[in-house]
């Protein structure tokens, strides 16, 4: 995805990048099992994304997002309720497979949503993050990302 800015050079931002590297594939698996009708693939998809997405979305809105809220109080908040929206329909799929057949094309129409999302954070939130947090602000971050979890091992 995006390397023009230099923020993937921080460690908080380039870990939030690869993950959302990771949901962007998981998002193509789950769009080739809904074509080929493999409803349980696609559950066990989405509960992939649901897992990657959790720590993720804990290092963005209890690290990033109240360090910009302040200046960015709008944007913060509608990417906070997109989070909203997609945890609400990875969460039909936590204990197997919904009853609901309209559930597949409702995920497909939520990590549509998601993969603007995700370029909305790459192309605007990750750059003005770099540019107007603080070092203190940062290491508010990194603690929280330490909490967290995430795809990188652990230290």
């Amino acid at each position: 995805m995006c390397e023009y800015c230099g923020c993937q050079s921080l460690a908080a931002i380039d870990e939030l990048t690869r993950e959302h590297d990771e949901v962007v594939t998981l998002i193509s698996h789950v769009r080739d099992a809904v074509r080929d009708g493999d409803t349980a693939r696609t559950a066990e998809t989405a509960r992939r994304i649901a897992t990657v997405l959790a720590p993720h979305t804990q290092v963005e809105e209890h690290g990033l997002f109240p360090a910009m809220a302040e200046e960015f109080p709008d944007h913060i908040a509608a990417l906070e309720a997109e989070h909203r929206r997609v945890e609400a329909v990875l969460a039909e799929a936590a204990d197997g497979v919904p009853a609901d057949p309209a559930w597949p094309e409702r995920l497909l129409e939520v990590l549509a949503m998601l993969r603007d999302h995700i370029l909305k954070e790459q192309d605007g939130v990750f750059p003005a993050a770099l540019a107007t947090l603080s070092t203190e602000q940062w290491e508010t971050v990194e603690a929280v990302r330490a909490r967290a979890g995430g795809l990188r091992p652990a230290a």
